[in-house]
């Protein structure tokens, strides 16, 4: 099987360079400098500001004259009524936020030998150096079980192991060093956009063994043999309305739980947790020349020289990336996952809901992690709390909305500018792509109880949104925008783009099927299929793309190249538009893409990626994969570059080769649609598919050679690669095929 070790051959310079640790709630990005280690670190819940709620009161008034310019077609005389009358109050949400910086300062340090690597699958950091007969090294790793970052210093050699210990941070607050070998570093959060900053916060380090004195703010150990260094960081975050934890009683109660732990015993278990995640999936391509090579260079060669194994590989780091930044109970992903070192961070760091947060749970149901999914649900259902208020404020509607943007206060208005954040769709794309985790999961019942009570509320906000369009008759979203993308007049706001009725298709028919299978509320099931039936249906342009508007603007739009695609949602994720069921439409959504192009930021060519394999073009999927592991979108430590780095085109490339290997909906799978030249040889265990279906496969000479697929008892199947056509029942022991 392809290694899951990553090799570095230099220490980081650039914070793009470090490697990611992480269990969901604790960040860190080790440097592993062999004089001066650096870890820069995150807690989930440090974000700036404090509770509030973005309402504008004069935005109900001025929605119906909002409505009124778009459909006579002054459409930016719209755009500037909604700046002067709808935006939210402030214009900006708040920002995730770095906690702080551990530092270890070696003096004088060998440099011999020098290497850094990250087991994926044991979640470890490893950095060996030699000098002077001693050789060093460092493991470091943050623990889902004992809740810390745990670093161990060894040296093997006359000289012993000696360092000053340091913990800085860009927030307010006061380090001290302390007698019992432990610095604690108290402070609070920054206020941002005339929100005052409301959190306190703590970090403590403390060394578990050597001899230790202090120095001012340092703590200076010497050991024969190793140091060991636990870090822990704790807010006075409780939930999105209250902010009343106490920091250092729950340092305090993790520290209790962890006394009489050594580090042996704190690594297997470490270890052992994430490997039962981590070992569900397995994936392997071969490999080759380049496989033992640093990760930097192999990105840089990756065009040119063959490297498979390079591509298993990303799907694992964006795997280990799901794992070390989403867990149940923690905050969901942010635009960089769980690793931020900025106090203005690009975007704020926080959630964009216009695909950027969607894309980056696109990954986890393929690949055998569906619970990192579960803090998106937990974010959702807050949402239905604070968009609740702001739907009536802004809309006079029931139910609740969300636009492009939330951060951890649950922020829901149309924020930074009309042609960005009013797209009051940001809550129906999260309860379809929730609906879609249901049904990976073959629909269980606890799961569709938890789910439709917020697809419920989201529709009746959709179905009291919706407008009837004055000449057409249709039911259409207003004022709205297709995501960033400026049309032919000078903005983007207009009345139902494409992307806005894909997505209430899939959110109509989420409600109406967990209706049905709750047994409940026909009567608002049937109000929803109506609504369904006037929404404008996709539309084929003059230039045979698939329409992006209602109006056909598409090739007078000053970006032709943009790099969002919003009105082939419908391609991709969603199944609307298909190459077996509607070949017509899957025609225009390939113009769509030859005319966008294939060069955008890492997330667009991550989407590309997909788009390209749902329409079975493994050669053109693969083309643009090469874009994205290129230097030019890939970071030395295999982050994406937007530029600048968001972890969105990790997950979205991952899904994005997943998607050439195999591409399902509930009772069809089709096996290797776009499998590309580069991979002819490959196997995968524990991918995961619609239905509740668990697939391993091989193939060789680009042909399944076996396939065993496991799922519910009973549950039929049709299963196609190429022109072989099975139809299956599944047996309690699932189904093995040979095909070829």
């Amino acid at each position: 099987m392809t290694s899951n070790l990553l090799r570095f051959d230099r220490p980081a310079t650039e914070w793009t360079a470090a490697i990611p640790l992480g269990n969901g709630r604790l960040g860190a990005m080790h440097f592993g400098g062999p004089a001066r280690d650096e870890y820069q670190l995150n807690e989930d819940t440090l974000w700036s500001g404090g509770p509030y709620m973005p309402t504008n009161p004069k935005a109900l008034d001025a929605l119906p004259e909002v409505r009124r310019l778009i459909f006579d077609g002054e459409y930016r005389a719209a755009d500037d009524l909604i700046a002067e009358t709808m935006m939210a109050i402030p214009l900006k949400q708040m920002s995730f936020q770095p906690a702080g910086n551990l530092w270890l300062d070696f003096g004088e340090a060998g440099t011999e030998g020098y290497e850094r690597t990250l087991d994926m699958g044991d979640a470890v950091s490893v950095v060996t150096c030699s000098g002077a007969g001693t050789t060093y090294r460092r493991e470091s790793f943050i623990s889902p079980v004992d809740q810390c970052l745990a670093i161990r210093v060894s040296s093997e050699g006359p000289a012993p192991v000696s360092l000053r210990l340091s913990l800085t941070s860009d927030q307010p607050g006061t380090a001290r060093a302390k007698d019992d070998g432990s610095i604690l570093f108290e402070g609070t959060n920054t206020g941002a956009e005339g929100i005052d900053g409301q959190l306190r916060f703590a970090m403590r380090a403390e060394v578990a063994s050597g001899s230790i004195s202090v120095d001012g703010t340092t703590l200076v150990v010497t050991d024969p043999v190793a140091v060991v260094i636990l870090l822990d960081i704790a807010t006075s975050f409780v939930r999105y309305d209250d902010v009343s934890a106490d920091p250092l009683t729950r340092l305090d109660d993790r520290r209790t739980a962890r006394e009489g732990r050594d580090w042996a015993a704190m690594r297997a278990d470490h270890v052992a947790a994430h490997r039962e995640l981590f070992d569900r999936f397995e994936i392997d391509f071969g490999d080759s020349a380049q496989s033992n090579l640093p990760v930097p260079q192999r990105v840089a060669d990756y065009a040119s020289k063959h490297d498979p194994a390079l591509a298993a590989q990303y799907v694992q780091f964006g795997r280990y990336l799901m794992i070390c930044s989403s867990r149940p109970g923690t905050q969901p992903a942010t635009l960089q996952g769980i690793w931020n070192k900025e106090t203005d961070p690009p975007w704020g760091s926080k959630y964009t809901t216009n695909i950027n947060l969607e894309m980056n749970y696109w990954l986890p149901d393929l690949v055998g992690l569906p619970e990192s999914v579960d803090p998106v649900i937990a974010l959702v259902e807050d949402l239905a709390e604070t968009g609740a208020t702001m739907a009536k404020a802004h809309y006079g509607a029931s139910g609740w909305v969300l636009h492009h943007n939330t951060d951890i206060w649950r922020a829901t208005g149309p924020v930074d500018g009309p042609r960005w954040g009013q797209w009051p769709i940001g809550g129906a794309w999260l309860c379809a792509q929730l609906w879609d985790h249901a049904c990976f999961a073959g629909y269980p019942d606890a799961l569709v109880s938890r789910l439709y009570p917020l697809m419920k509320g989201c529709a009746e906000f959709m179905l009291d949104f919706l407008v009837e369009d004055p000449v057409s008759g249709e039911l259409v979203t207003s004022p709205s925008n297709s995501p960033e993308n400026e049309h032919a007049h000078d903005t983007t706001i207009c009345a139902g783009p494409a992307m806005d009725n894909q997505v209430l298709r899939d959110l109509f028919d989420g409600v109406a099927d967990a209706a049905v299978r709750l047994g409940q509320d026909a009567a608002f099931a049937a109000r929803v299929r109506a609504a369904r039936t006037r929404l404008p249906g996709d539309r084929i342009g003059s230039a045979g793309q698939l329409m992006e508007w209602r109006e056909d603007w598409d090739m007078q739009a000053p970006e032709r190249h943009h790099r969002h695609v919003s009105h082939l949602y419908g391609l991709y994720p969603s199944r609307q538009i298909n190459v077996d069921g509607t070949p017509d439409l899957a025609a225009a959504a390939r113009r769509s893409l030859e005319i966008r192009g294939d060069d955008a930021t890492g997330w667009g060519i991550g989407w590309r990626i997909n788009l390209w394999a749902r329409l079975r073009d493994g050669k053109h999927a693969h083309d643009v994969l090469t874009l994205l592991l290129s230097p030019e979108r890939t970071y030395d430590n295999l982050f994406d570059a937007h530029p600048p780095f968001q972890i969105d085109g990790n997950f979205g490339g991952a899904a994005g080769i997943i998607e050439m290997l195999v591409q399902s909906r509930p009772g069809h799978l089709v096996l290797l649609p776009a499998l590309p030249a580069q991979w002819p040889e490959g196997r995968v265990r524990g991918l995961g598919a619609r239905g509740g279906l668990t697939i391993d496969m091989d193939w060789s000479q680009g042909r399944v050679t076996k396939c065993r697929i496991a799922g519910p008892e009973g549950a039929r199947l049709v299963v196609e690669e190429r022109n072989d056509r099975r139809e299956l029942v599944l047996s309690p022991q699932g189904v093995e095929l040979e095909m070829v």
